[in-house]
């Protein structure tokens, strides 16, 4: 089969089409023909070689994807060939992928995709919406009535976001850097869209929510924005870092001051039943209606490379998949 191998540690040009060997399902496994694969940021960390998780060389990347079940091995119950699913990583690690025209997934790592929702739609569920509800509810304690501040809205992740808030109650104030993000924002359901490149964008904020500040913040770039955060945070407000490229300086008495607090989410730090009720979640929301991914741009598989470029690049809308 075709798949994406990275044979060393470096920028984008890594990233080499190959033919390796067909993986085959064992016990309690299954094997999925892979019609979209998600990228996210944390693809490119791992690719350079500097992210927490640091694989094996050579290994296939990716943990996101949505196809049909091909191949079920023994012991395999609730599958069968033929059904659509989306996948929440593969059974054999990090050394093979989902960049890959198959993929090898223990059982609970499949779940089903409604007919409604698109493959490359399903290529972008695990990542984002795992991360965005656990930062939601299981890290900011989020409550129907409180004002919500999503720093970066348009990415995947920012969407996901949005779409579980408005669904929960919440009142949405997303931020988007162009006007083609701050756009998808809207149409998403937020309540008001920033555009966090305008000056007094943050004052603009403050009087969003009354004056108050927003109770919750999801941030995307922490080294940038955490120290606004915190001037602008309500009394008892709480921020969840999601994304951080360097480091920052805070004044630690607006934490103080305001009796706020700061969280950190990594994905693969989630435990286990907090990952359980997160696809739960996202299974119910994407049987409701309430959930619906946006894909911003398809790529064909053999230009990962440039997918992983496109990634990091401002101006974030929607997911970037690609296609095998």
């Amino acid at each position: 089969m075709k798949a994406i191998l990275a044979r060393e540690f470096g920028g984008p040009d890594v990233l080499k089409l190959e033919d390796v060997p067909d993986p085959v399902a064992g016990n309690g496994q299954v094997r999925v023909r892979i019609h979209a694969v998600g990228v996210n940021p944390y693809d490119t960390y791992m690719r350079a070689g500097g992210y927490a998780i640091k694989p094996e060389l050579p290994y296939i990347p990716g943990a996101d994807a949505a196809g049909v079940i091909d191949q079920v091995g023994p012991g395999v119950t609730g599958f069968i060939v033929g059904h659509r699913v989306y996948i929440s990583g593969t059974a054999l690690g990090k050394a093979h992928g989902a960049y890959a025209a198959l993929a090898v997934c223990e059982q609970h790592q499949v779940h089903r995709l409604p007919p409604r929702i698109s493959f490359p739609q399903g290529a972008g569920l695990f990542v984002p919406y795992v991360t965005a509800w656990r930062a939601l509810f299981g890290r900011a304690n989020a409550r129907a009535g409180d004002t919500l501040l999503i720093h970066g809205a348009s990415g995947g992740v920012g969407i996901a976001a949005v779409q579980f808030a408005v669904a929960a109650g919440l009142t949405v104030i997303g931020t988007a850097g162009t006007d083609d993000g701050l756009s998808t924002v809207k149409a998403q359901g937020a309540h008001h869209a920033v555009n966090h490149r305008s000056p007094g964008y943050l004052e603009e904020i403050v009087a969003l929510s009354g004056g108050r500040g927003p109770d919750l913040i999801l941030e995307m770039l922490a080294n940038e924005n955490l120290d606004h955060d915190l001037t602008m945070i309500a009394p008892g407000g709480r921020v969840v870092v999601i994304g951080n490229r360097g480091r920052v300086q805070i004044d630690p008495r607006k934490i103080m001051t305001k009796d706020a607090a700061v969280y950190g989410l990594a994905l693969w730090g989630i435990p286990e039943d907090e990952v359980r009720r997160a696809h739960q979640a996202i299974i119910a929301g994407l049987e409701s209606g309430a959930l619906n991914p946006v894909v911003g741009t398809e790529f064909p598989l053999a230009e990962a490379a440039r997918a992983h470029a496109k990634v990091m690049a401002p101006g974030a809308r929607g997911k970037i998949v690609l296609i095998p």
